[in-house]
């Protein structure tokens, strides 16, 4: 067996945060994570993702779940900065926040 593999020497690469610079980040990614930790809430992004924004509707149309769950997980992609709901007369219209998904992309490809 390899035991160099996974030596600490071969993993790890120089960061150039500061403690609480890296503390930040880890607390971010984490919050983002937890926002895309449910297969729903991914399909979602993926939905918004491919249409410039949409209403909540056309969401419940394409997954098979409630409205009422829906809106949950709208709720927490909305919390976490992942999408954005702008008010259009009596209804919201969703899209993804394009900065949160590149600083979500940054966060893990800084891994």
């Amino acid at each position: 067996m390899d035991e160099t593999c996974c030596s600490p020497s071969t993993l790890r690469k120089p960061s150039s945060l500061s403690i609480e610079e890296a503390r930040a980040s880890d607390a971010e990614l984490a919050n983002l994570a937890k926002a895309l930790g449910h297969p729903a809430r991914v399909q979602i992004v993926r939905f918004l993702l491919a249409r410039d924004s949409c209403m909540c509707g056309d969401i419940v149309e394409h997954l098979p779940l409630a409205q009422s769950t829906v809106s949950q997980h709208l709720k927490t992609l909305k919390e976490s900065g992942l999408v954005r709901g702008d008010i259009d007369g009596p209804r919201v219209c969703y899209c993804v926040e394009p900065k949160a998904l590149d600083r979500l992309k940054r966060l893990v490809a800084g891994l």
